[in-house]
């Protein structure tokens, strides 16, 4: 007889996303996984020369094997999934990649814990959180963290349901952000629409202990 363990592990991805969408339907913004077209989709908007790149919630992998697809190698890709559950299947299905289990409004930290600072920041941050339904303060908090993870010509890049951009244009503003809509797909349940996002004027981070 399996344990519960055993049967969870065995379970299809769908299921296993879908069993967590239930028990936190707001922390767990889909009811199933991201589509292969929307994952083709945010490889398209990676920077021609991207090598290291930060993902922020992990989910089942959908992302995480298309980045693996697209090249970029083991050591130089980092994710984050607050889910435990998601976060051991991750663990369990790319063994020895760096999965972090914690807060992306902690990415600053995590990314200097993990090599992912000074001249390794990362060139890209895929995100599949549910900015849409954040309050302003605690989009502003993952959006800073984030490009301060970033080398200075790095992209943010966000899936989200229907063509609303989910970043609100107080934040864009405070962060000097632009956003540009990339594009679509009906192919997605629910349809989803790409942003990608970039400071205004490309400049140097300034380090942590000149601010």
């Amino acid at each position: 007889m399996k344990s519960p363990d055993d049967q969870s592990r065995s379970l299809p991805t769908s299921w296993t996303f879908f069993r967590q969408w239930l028990k936190d339907p707001l922390g767990v913004a889909a009811i199933s996984p991201s589509s292969p077209q929307l994952a083709r989709q945010m490889m398209s908007q990676l920077p021609k020369t991207c090598r290291r790149v930060i993902e922020l919630g992990g989910g089942t992998g959908v992302f995480t094997q298309a980045l693996l697809t697209h090249g970029i190698a083991l050591a130089d890709l980092l994710v984050l999934e607050l889910n435990e559950e998601l976060h051991q299947h991750l663990q369990r299905r790319f063994p020895g990649m760096a999965i972090v289990c914690g807060d992306a409004g902690n990415l600053r930290a995590i990314a200097e814990e993990q090599g992912f600072s000074g001249e390794a920041r990362a060139d890209a941050v895929i995100s599949g959180l549910g900015l849409l339904s954040m309050p302003r303060q605690l989009q502003q908090t993952i959006m800073s963290a984030a490009f301060d993870s970033l080398q200075p010509e790095g992209r943010f890049v966000q899936f989200t349901y229907g063509p609303a951009n989910p970043v609100t244009r107080e934040v864009l503003e405070a962060l000097e952000l632009t956003a540009r809509r990339a594009s679509f797909t009906w192919w997605n349940v629910p349809p989803a629409t790409v942003y990608v996002y970039t400071r205004r004027v490309s400049r140097a981070v300034t380090p942590r202990s000149m601010r």
